[in-house]
């Protein structure tokens, strides 16, 4: 692969090098939400600030821990993934929004996700679709024990990734609307969350590159609850989901500590 960097000794895009970042790092999709989660680490130091991709490094527990942006959809987080990996980083918890899907998920709640439904284009580039996007366990377990100790509504399951926000919103509107909404409906017949934009992609790369993702989301709000007239309730402040990523990196971070007593 061509040196874009000319000799630079950093990832092009993230403008990171190794020893740079920890091996956890948290990836919102906005570049202003990382100060935000970044002052829930012990000594945090903004280290870049690259395009869409920020990035600030401190310590949780006594163990580096950095957080990445990575701008909106899969194909940006894919690159901030892949470059995250080549400074060294092993274990990563997106965190962002999402909408509801299903009735029962509700404007404020979280959604956890076990697998990632691929209609969107950045992961075909690495597997065939036949191929499952799923996140880790161990940080999946993680998330949904940080979510109960932290007392957050949450529910579990699999989010639909796309890349189009319009084509979800307005697919009347677009001249494949009928394969959008047909392709809707059977997601929602099927039983899935919420839908989002970057966990299929994070989850493929994340299988390719043999490291850890989990994804953990805020629900904005519900289409579906609108359109059949119930109560829609909107959140905007992520505070809880980011709480429930730092507590998952924690509880990460204490296994792996134990691991290492028991060795």
């Amino acid at each position: 692969m061509v040196d874009y960097t000319e000799g630079a000794g950093i990832q092009y895009h993230v403008g990171l090098k190794e020893g740079d970042v920890g091996k956890y790092v948290i990836l919102p999709g906005d570049p202003k939400r990382c100060r935000k989660i970044a002052q829930y680490f012990d000594d945090p130091v903004l280290v870049a600030d690259s395009r869409e991709f920020v990035t600030y490094t401190g310590t949780l527990d006594g163990v580096r821990v950095s957080v990445t942006s990575t701008g909106i959809g899969g194909a940006s987080a894919s690159i901030a993934l892949e470059e995250l990996c080549n400074c060294g980083a092993d274990t990563f918890i997106r965190v962002g929004t999402c909408g509801g899907m299903q009735t029962k998920v509700c404007g404020g709640d979280l959604v956890i996700a076990t697998g990632a439904i691929r209609m969107e284009g950045t992961s075909k580039e690495y597997a065939p679709i036949e191929y499952p996007a799923i996140p880790d366990l161990e940080v999946t377990n993680a998330l949904v024990s940080a979510a109960k100790k932290g007392g957050v509504p949450y529910h579990t399951g699999v989010v639909q990734c796309k890349d189009s926000f319009y084509g979800q919103h307005q697919p009347e509107k677009h001249p494949v609307g009928y394969e959008l909404m047909e392709k809707w409906n059977a997601w929602l017949g099927m039983g899935c969350m919420a839908s989002e934009m970057e966990s299929a992609a994070l989850f493929i790369v994340g299988a390719y590159r043999r490291v850890k993702v989990g994804s953990v989301f805020l629900v904005v709000a519900n289409q579906e609850r609108e359109k059949q007239g119930l109560p829609n309730k909107q959140a905007h402040d992520t505070e809880s989901a980011i709480k429930v990523a730092v507590q998952a990196i924690r509880e990460l971070i204490w296994e792996e500590k134990q691991k290492g007593m028991k060795r």
